[in-house]
Parts: structure tokens; sequence; C-alpha cells
């Protein structure tokens, strides 16, 4: 009986050891996933309107001279637009008070070339350098911060014709198809600027609504849908690398075909 009662006594020791074991290495590990919780919930991107209602300019107008197709000599081509009801080179009323990255150089126009990085021109006259082939022009009045006029008028979307281009550099563009095209954000930021980055983007034949096309954007790993053309801003963003995509859905989230609807591109937080 006695040597039962021992094995008994030392069976249960190891039972009650194994469990506390157990508890205490869970104990541990709910203390881990709660640390590991409150980084993940320190770094949730949020995307929201822009709280600063930018001003209006309904009657600002862009136009460029000639046909729907320009054609030039590839290299060095000269531009020249017309700014009607918008004045180029000053600040925009809010610029230093809604918190995002601004030209010291004021108010500009984007100039877009097959959906890649605009260049700011804060004259209407300026030189691009275009290699042979089609390409698809976009150019827009924006605001010192970078914010896009968006009306009917403030925009002028052309296509290229450079050189004497082969089949294979020729395109075929559909300016009555629905586009979209990507403008911020863009590049690196640094300090303040870092803290509060415009997303914006420019809507050609087409509008986005709650029951209608949206564009989808995806930071990182987030996914976001937005409903509004308005100005958004991204916020809590971690330092270095970031990964913006953009594509333009239908109703149904589906993706709506186009040479442009679907972008991404990588900025860089400093700080």
């Amino acid at each position: 009986m006695k040597k039962i009662t021992l094995l008994t006594f030392l069976f249960t020791a190891l039972i009650l050891t194994s469990c506390k074991q157990n508890s205490d290495e869970k104990d541990d590990k709910n203390e881990v996933t709660e640390e590991e919780a409150v980084g993940v919930l320190d770094t949730i991107i949020t995307i929201e309107p822009l709280a600063m209602e930018s001003p209006k300019f309904p009657d600002a107008k862009l136009t460029h001279p000639g046909e729907q197709t320009i054609k030039v000599k590839d290299g060095k081509v000269d531009f020249d637009f017309e700014v009607e009801n918008y004045e180029l080179g000053v600040q925009s009323e809010n610029a230093g008070k809604n918190g995002l990255a601004n030209s010291d150089k004021g108010q500009h126009i984007h100039f877009i070339l097959d959906n890649g990085p605009y260049s700011a021109h804060y004259e209407p006259e300026f030189s691009k350098t275009i290699l042979e082939g089609d390409h698809v022009l976009l150019a827009f009045l924006s605001r010192s911060y970078h914010e896009s006029v968006k009306n009917p008028n403030s925009f002028v979307v052309k296509k290229i014709r450079a050189g004497e281009p082969t089949e294979d550099l020729k395109m075929d563009v559909d300016f009555a198809a629905e586009h979209l095209f990507y403008s911020r954000p863009k590049g690196t930021y640094k300090g303040e600027d870092t803290e509060k980055i415009l997303l914006d983007f420019f809507l050609v034949n087409t509008e986005i609504g709650e029951d209608g096309n949206k564009v989808k954007v995806k930071v990182n790993n987030q996914e976001f849908l937005i409903d509004q053309w308005i100005p958004h801003v991204i916020e809590n963003m971690p330092m270095g690398e970031n990964k913006i995509e953009l594509t333009l859905v239908d109703e149904k989230l589906i993706p709506i075909e186009g040479p442009f609807n679907n972008v991404t591109r990588t900025i860089t937080l400093e700080e």
C-alpha cells in the first residue's frame, strides 16, 4: 500500500507541475499576443477625407491648342498651355494650415505621361523629352499642396505620337472609356510631412459613388474603398518604404479594364 501511495503522490505531483508549466506558457503566449496586438493597432493605417475644405475653382480652365492627337518629333517637345481663371505660382488658400506637404513655388500644372509620376510646372510653357512612340498625356491644374482641381475644364487629355513609331510602339486609346490616373502620394516625405499624406487621383469619363464605381486603395497590406472623388489623407504609415496601389472597380468591385486603371507606386517616409 505504501508503494502505491508513493507512486500516486509522485504521479500527482508531476501532473500538477506540468499543468503549472502549461499555464505559465499560456500566460507568456497571451502576454506576447497582447504586446503584438498593441503594436499592430499602433500601426493601423487610416484614410479619411481631407478635414479642411479646399478653395473651389469652378471656372478654372486648362487648354492646349491642336487636335486630339499631337504629332511631334521625338526628343525635346515644347508645350504651351493656356490657363484661365487660375493663377500659377501663388500659394493656395489653406496652404500650410491643412497639414499637407506644400510647394513653396505655388500653384502649378501636373503633367502626367502614360500615367507615370507627374512633373510640376509653374509656368504654362515648358519643354519635355518625349520618346518615340504613342503616349497618353494628362495635364491638370493643381493647388500648391498638390491637390488637383476637379472640374470639367481643369484638365487636358490627349494622345501624343512622337516620331514615326513602329507598330509595336503605337497605341489605340479610347478617350470615351473610363480612366483612372494616379497623382499623389509621390516621392519622399520627411519630418512633419509624414503625418498627413495627400491621396489624390484624377478620373476621366467616369464617376464614383456609393452605388457605382469606386477606387480600391491598397496601402501595404491594408485595403480601402473610396466612393467620393475628393482629396483624402493617409495617416499612420510606417517609416521607410510604403506601397500604394489604386484600382478602378465597378459597383461589384470588379476591376474596370483600361491601360491605366491599376497602378502601384512606392513612396518613402523619413524621420
